[in-house]
């Protein structure tokens, strides 16, 4: 019951501040800052599980909001097909893991971090060509880093369903890393 308490005082908390009109910054922090507390206190599965869950619905949520302003953004028409895909992937993704997170009870973050607030803010003022080479160099970047992740969930990660659901989308991410670098590579040409 305790536990109930604070997890339901922790929401509460959670959705006053967003409702009062925390800075933008501060709330995107919260939101994954505040998932991350709320599964250490409530315990749904364990610390490397859960984190991974907030991680991943974060990095998700962070490559549709990058991929959509692509869409509308970029100047090559391969840059925002790729981009078009993206949305398209991750938004499936991400819907399947909220999916799971909820039949676990496992809180994920329901807007981005703060970093990635403030990158998106800054690709937002960039010039057409600037932000086709941005994108296209973050998006490199950000899929090595998230196969690495998704490789070691695969094989780490205690929670049978979220490790599942880590192999499962592991290929897709794959292709996307494997799609961007073809487009990085005749950018460079």
């Amino acid at each position: 019951m305790k536990k109930l308490t604070f997890f339901a005082a922790t929401l509460l908390a959670a959705w006053m501040f967003q409702a009062c009109g925390g800075s933008n910054t501060a709330k995107h922090d919260d939101a994954v800052d505040s998932a991350q507390a709320i599964n250490k206190e409530v315990a749904p599965v364990d610390k490397e599980s859960s984190d991974f869950a907030v991680e991943a619905a974060n990095g998700g949520m962070a490559e549709v909001k990058a991929s959509t302003l692509a869409q509308e953004k970029a100047t090559n028409q391969r840059v925002k097909d790729f981009a078009a895909m993206m949305v398209r992937d991750h938004s499936k993704a991400n819907d399947e893991l909220k999916g799971l997170a909820q039949s676990k009870n496992i809180a994920l973050p329901d807007s981005v971090s703060g970093d990635a607030q403030d990158h998106y803010a800054k690709m937002t003022k960039m010039s057409a060509k600037d932000f086709d080479k941005h994108y296209i160099e973050m998006m490199v970047d950000d899929h090595q880093k998230t196969v690495d992740k998704f490789e070691k969930a695969s094989t780490s990660l205690t929670d049978p369903d979220l490790k599942t659901w880590a192999t499962n989308t592991l290929p897709t991410l794959r292709a996307h890393l494997d799609s961007i670098k073809a487009i990085q590579a005749a950018w460079k040409k």
